[in-house]
């Protein structure tokens, strides 16, 4: 594994014909660090942003001990990295025979569900000699807007608030721990996504009228990106922490959150060539089959700089990138601002990939490998406050350039 301060040593060194994947493990630690010192509950990391065991390791050191996860393939992984983990399979939808596996033979006793087949499900696939399991923690999925994010997740998964009680009810019946667990969308960009969602809450608790001993406000916990300024972490925290002692709920309940993007999107970023210009267009060797699918596919927009020696004096004009592959749909409109003397041969640092960049890499069109290197420079942009303490809110800035 390649190893330098950053970007620029990295293609010095190795002049690398490989798009290589830069990855930064004090920006993992500090980033674990700060969720578990000061969300005001547990965090469990959503496997599915970023499975790479060398940043599962980094969360572990950094105090995380819970993990979110939503496939039997994830259950595994995990298990086999921390015997001692919390697992919470969170995937409302999920095979008997992956729930059995899950519960019988890696120990996972938290469940999510949104309907009263899938509790069915987990009551036949838990039960052991004939008899129901009597240790199982089952969190209800309850849909709420995801007005407030830059993706969705309300169409899919989540029974309505009008729904919710007889599902509540019927759970609590069989779950020796019950929960409310919810998701606002990806990257929210207000706290007040979760102040409305725990309104839903409260409204579905009291119509009930059922113990509830969880609250898992999930993920959507952002971080930064070009155009895409949040609020301070530690001002979700906050509403989210008010919202949660304000429920009609047991009074030893637990508050539990599922950071996948916050947690990893600093982890990496990608060192790429330029192969080729026409224009204001860029054709790179990683693309939409790569780690860029989001930035094709949602036009998500992630920071990039020039890597050279010497910075350049030139204007800066938008381009878009086309990746390597024979397919026009590997396409990354952007806009990703660049001086104007971009030039084939240059390589480009692309920043925030930690987050679904390494997760959704394939092997399309004979494409799709990729080194990696470690780098200890600090992430092009970050959320998280640079001495891990959270910071007041009118104080969102980039961390500033590290100087040894």
């Amino acid at each position: 594994m390649y190893e330098s301060h950053n970007a620029l040593g990295v293609a010095q060194a190795f002049a690398p014909a490989r798009p290589v994947t830069l990855i930064r493990p004090d920006a993992a630690l500090l980033a674990a660090r700060f969720f578990s010192d000061h969300f005001p509950g547990k965090s469990f990391y959503a496997v599915k942003a970023n499975p790479d065991p060398t940043l599962l390791k980094l969360l572990w050191e950094g105090g995380i001990r819970h993990f979110d996860v939503a496939s039997i393939a994830e259950a595994r992984l995990v298990r086999g990295l921390f015997p001692e983990a919390v697992l919470a399979f969170m995937h409302p939808v999920k095979a008997e025979e992956a729930i059995a596996e899950a519960y019988h033979a890696l120990g996972v006793r938290i469940f999510s569900l949104d309907s009263h087949e899938e509790l069915a499900k987990i009551v036949r696939a838990t039960a052991s000699d004939g008899r129901p399991a009597a240790d199982l923690t089952l969190c209800v999925r309850l849909r709420v807007s995801s007005a407030h994010a830059k993706l969705s997740l309300a169409a899919k998964f989540g029974v309505g608030v009008a729904d919710a009680p007889a599902l509540l009810m019927a759970t609590r019946q069989v779950a020796d721990t019950l929960g409310i667990c919810f998701h606002v969308g990806s990257q929210a960009m207000t706290p007040q996504a979760y102040a409305d969602a725990l309104a839903f809450v409260r409204a579905a608790i009291l119509e009930a009228r059922v113990t509830i001993d969880v609250i898992d406000v999930g993920g959507g916990f952002p971080s930064r990106y070009p155009g895409m300024e949040p609020p301070p972490l530690a001002a979700y925290f906050a509403v989210i922490e008010r919202g949660f002692e304000a429920l009609p709920i047991s009074y030893s309940a637990e508050l539990w959150c599922e950071p996948g993007r916050a947690l990893a999107a600093d982890y990496a970023s990608l060192l790429v060539r330029v192969e080729k210009r026409r224009g204001e267009e860029l054709f790179i060797n990683d693309g939409a089959y790569g780690s860029l699918f989001d930035a094709a596919h949602i036009d998500w927009r992630y920071p990039v700089r020039l890597v050279r020696p010497e910075p350049s004096a030139a204007q800066p004009i938008d381009y878009a990138l086309w990746g390597p592959t024979c397919d026009d749909m590997d396409h990354m409109k952007g806009p990703f601002t660049l001086p104007a003397d971009v030039r084939a041969g240059d390589y480009l640092e692309i920043g925030q990939l930690g987050a679904y960049g390494q997760a959704m890499r394939t092997g399309f069109n004979g494409f799709g490998e990729a080194d990696v290197a470690i780098v200890r420079d600090l992430p092009m942009l970050s959320l998280i406050p640079e001495g891990g303490r959270p910071e007041p809110a009118a104080n969102v800035r980039p961390l500033r350039r590290s100087q040894g």
